[in-house]
């Protein structure tokens, strides 16, 4: 932990170099890494970075500047770079940049674990990824398994946000992560590929819980049958249900990233794309129907985007992205929120000590409804139910997108029947959020890092949903 004083004086020093606004942050990023292939190990290491990073407001003009050398010098000199970078800039600025009037927060919290990060034993993690591939390589009959990669990595996150509106955040977020890579090859039926992610805010106690060994190996099995056994989707238009990993992703690039405030107002042109939302659009145009509500929410707890206070220091709480199918609420920061009319939502974020607090997402959701996914399913006479996904893209305002399913099963008379290869699902924003007519009560969460940025941040995320069920859909086949 810094000595917050040197904080206070970087504040202090920039205030009267003609600074506005001061925001200073000392942020602690470490952990540990560990990867088997083939259950034997690849690679194992430990990574560790800290700093400052001050962010100014002088003349209607940001200034950005960040140390790793954590010492009185160094973080005073950083203010001052801070101010002249904001003051050399702001003669080209036509329009001043100004802050919403927020109530920013003095807080401290950590997540609670029941077993710490630190006391991992890299023994039990390589005995985990030996026993995946031995598990794998003897009860997949049917395909052969050339590669499987497994790996644990650990990460904390310590982190001070002071401002010279008295914003006081303290917090520690630990973060465990498993991944496997599994590629299952059939000479007669070719290859097919597998990624599986675990992710949450916690300690050890979480790899006990999800059970990787024993979920991975279920999962193959059933994707072995999918390789052997898939058939083409059907050719005409069907009832089509889309599984929560799938739904989570679409909701993640179709709501998530369209309904950042900086992308609407064409800040991520040159890097990411653009947004099909435009600010007049805002609390009035319908993307869906009533079944459509997509919310954004860091204070789920135990989630992988977890955070109760922003690095501006606003105080976090759930956004809704899509209400009941209209467009209703973008995701803010203190400058986009001052331009909307508005006040900040809490979801400036920062990659690290020297990355500046960007709009991001953190856990982001399609509303689960009150049904079983029995319920769901038990009137479609012939359709789909794609579970997961294989591949997908969308395009540069978030409109036209792609999806291709991995696990997938017909559905024939109100049940799951023989597996289906392959099936794409080709659809518009709208077009999907209009499509709706029946959403089940199993809502499902899914790790990611999201990129956005120039240099690129990645940061933690969550995204989820339940089953949707989707009104006669055309369904395309890989060539």
């Amino acid at each position: 932990m810094i000595d917050e004083s040197l904080l206070y004086s970087a504040i202090k020093h920039a205030s009267e170099l003609g600074a506005e606004y001061v925001e200073t942050r000392f942020q602690k990023d470490y952990g540990f890494s560990i990867s088997l292939r083939n259950g034997k190990i690849l690679g194992a290491g430990s990574s560790r970075k800290s700093g400052v990073g001050i962010r100014v407001l002088v003349n209607g003009s940001l200034g950005f500047s960040s140390t790793n050398n954590v010492n009185r010098e160094s973080i005073l000199e950083a203010a001052e770079k801070a101010v002249a970078r904001a003051k050399s800039l702001s003669s080209l600025r036509k329009n001043p940049i100004k802050f919403s009037a927020e109530r920013v927060g003095k807080a401290s919290y950590q997540v609670m674990v029941k077993r710490k990060l630190e006391d991992l034993v890299v023994e039990d993690i390589v005995e985990m990824g030996s026993s995946l591939y031995k598990t794998l390589t003897r009860e997949l009959t049917k395909a052969k398994i050339p590669v499987t990669t497994f790996s644990v990595e650990t990460h904390t996150q310590e982190k001070l946000v002071i401002t010279s509106e008295g914003a006081y955040v303290y917090s520690v977020i630990p973060r465990i992560y498993v991944d496997s890579n599994n590629v299952l090859f059939s000479p007669e039926k070719g290859t097919l590929q597998r990624m599986v992610s675990f992710a949450a805010s916690g300690g050890l106690e979480l790899i006990d819980e999800w059970k990787p060994v024993e979920t991975i190996v279920d999962e193959m099995k059933r994707l072995e049958n999918v390789l052997i056994n898939g058939v083409q989707p059907p050719k005409e238009k069907v009832d089509v249900v889309v599984g929560s990993e799938i739904v989570g992703l679409l909701v993640h690039e179709s709501a998530g990233h369209p309904m950042e405030a900086d992308r609407i107002l064409g800040r991520e042109a040159a890097q990411a794309g653009e947004s099909y939302v435009k600010p007049s659009m805002i609390g009035s145009f319908r993307i869906g129907n009533e079944y459509a509500t997509v919310i954004e929410d860091p204070t789920i707890p135990g989630s992988n985007g977890f955070y109760l206070y922003d690095d501006e220091g606003v105080p976090a709480k759930p956004r809704y992205l899509y209400k009941e199918g209209l467009i209703h609420e973008p995701l803010h920061n203190r400058h986009t929120a001052f331009l909307f009319g508005t006040s900040s939502n809490g979801a400036a974020r920062a990659m690290d000590y020297a990355s500046e607090p960007i709009i991001r997402m953190s856990n982001t959701y399609f509303k689960p409804g009150d049904m079983d996914f029995e319920e769901l399913i038990e009137d479609i006479e012939l359709g789909v139910y794609l579970k997961s996904y294989m591949e997908w893209n969308i395009d540069d305002v978030r409109w036209n997108q792609r999806y291709v399913g991995l696990e997938a099963y017909m559905i024939r008379n109100g049940e799951l029947a023989e597996p289906v290869r392959d099936p794409i699902l080709e659809i518009t924003t709208q077009g999907f959020y209009s499509s709706i007519v029946g959403v089940d009560k199993n809502l499902a969460f899914y790790p990611g890092t999201c990129g956005k940025g120039e240099p690129s941040q990645g940061v933690p995320v969550w995204f989820g949903g339940p089953n949707v069920r989707l009104k006669k859909i055309p369904l395309g086949v890989r060539a």
